[in-house]
């Protein structure tokens, strides 16, 4: 539904797996991960090639 706002189609992520990645993200193991690169993302692959293309871009 956001998607006329942002310009972005959402995407589905399932509970047991943002639950799995949130605890990740909890633990620290994302730490390396710049904050911008989860902005408006579904799962954490979708965060990890975002901290790539901005590294790449760097």
């Amino acid at each position: 539904m956001a998607e006329i706002f942002t310009g972005i189609p959402g995407a589905y992520v399932k509970v047991a797996d943002t639950i799995r990645r949130f605890k990740e993200i909890i633990e620290g193991k994302h730490d390396d991960i710049p904050e911008q690169a989860f902005y408006l993302k579904g799962g954490i692959e979708d965060v990890l090639a975002a901290a790539e293309k901005m590294k790449q871009n760097a």
